[in-house]
């Protein structure tokens, strides 16, 4: 008897092998190199790895604010509820960017026009996307700004951005970014150059907001005592590829690319987390035009064999809820697998 079949929702954000290059004089380097992940409705995702990882490119590929030159898409699709962004016009995307996507970028304080109040970049950013007065603008600014926790709202909408802390900038930041009620909020470095105290503040004000609206959220971070805080699930870059991706409990409980436990042994939160103490990744990424033969860490761990340094290996779901790209991974579940089958 035929059965029905329930179908999957569409994921909001869809990348499917995005592949970024640099156009240089050293010649086209792969910047981001066969990306793949999804984002639902209310799920939190954090990217996270060492800077030049390509994790921002791949964010603002999918905004399409790419500097260009150097850096174009040259393969793979990013969509957004199932559309193709890439076959939309500029003045399409323009609709879409703010308005369905929208992105907090690190540094608030040159993201803010310094010359423009508060207010007015805020009743900009509404009147861009929505019908409405200036008036009714102005009200849904002050709105804005109490809802990110600004306090005495009316009046900060007169303060220009020098006249706010880093926190309060990037509040002003967060409430611009969620000004017309996006369904995909990116937020790159989020919490970067701002005291413990308002850090924690800033990702508790990011999931009730995500709480309340049901968008997705894509955080961008090499901390992941960020990570372990705010997302549902883990992907780890390093040179332009994904090398892991995890569910967050399972990535902390079991991280397997030796990247991600060099990354969670130099993380002072995470340590503490585990009851370790802190460990230094040793060496530096290799620059995008000077990368191996085979596997891109090979030079930093202590797990690599010849196999790692003749072929590149390929992502692969090898536990539950976990994928990795590694040998030495690949060949101890392996083993392990033989052992209890025996």
């Amino acid at each position: 008897m035929a059965t029905d079949r329930v179908s999957e929702p569409t994921p909001v954000l869809a990348i499917d092998k995005l592949e970024v290059s640099l156009f240089t004089r050293r010649g086209v380097l792969p910047a981001v190199d066969g990306l793949s992940l999804t984002v639902a409705a209310g799920e939190t995702v954090a990217i996270v790895g060492e800077s030049g990882c390509g994790k921002s490119l791949a964010a603002l590929a999918v905004m399409r604010l790419l500097p260009e030159p150097p850096a174009r898409i040259v393969g793979g699709a990013v969509r957004f509820l199932g559309r193709d962004l890439a076959a939309l016009s500029d003045r399409e995307m323009q609709r879409v960017r703010g308005k369905d996507i929208s992105m907090i970028f690190q540094d608030p304080m040159t993201s803010l026009n310094p010359v423009v109040t508060v207010g007015d970049q805020l009743i900009e950013a509404i009147r861009r996307h929505t019908a409405v007065s200036r008036r009714e603008a102005g009200d849904r600014a002050v709105e804005l700004l109490r809802q990110v926790r600004i306090p005495d709202a009316e009046r900060r909408l007169d303060d220009y951005p020098h006249q706010m802390s880093g926190g309060m900038s990037q509040r002003v930041m967060i409430a611009m970014a969620i000004a017309c009620g996006p369904q995909l909020l990116i937020a790159d470095e989020p919490t970067t150059a701002l005291d413990v105290t308002v850090q924690a503040q800033i990702l508790g004000l990011l999931k009730e907001l995500q709480t309340e609206s049901g968008m997705g959220l894509i955080i961008i971070t090499h901390d992941l005592g960020v990570v372990a805080e705010t997302a549902d699930r883990v992907v780890v870059m390093y040179a332009g590829r994904k090398v892991e991706e995890a569910r967050v409990g399972a990535l902390f409980e079991r991280p397997l690319h030796p990247y991600t436990r060099g990354l969670l042994g130099a993380t002072p939160s995470a340590v503490r987390r585990r009851g370790g103490r802190l460990v230094e990744i040793a060496g530096s990424v290799p620059a995008l035009s000077d990368l191996p033969v085979g596997c891109a860490f090979q030079n930093r761990c202590p797990d690599v064999f010849d196999r790692c340094r003749a072929a590149r290996p390929a992502l692969a779901s090898l536990l539950p809820q976990q994928s990795v790209a590694c040998f030495a991974v690949e060949e101890e579940v392996s083993r392990h697998a033989a052992a209890v089958g025996t």
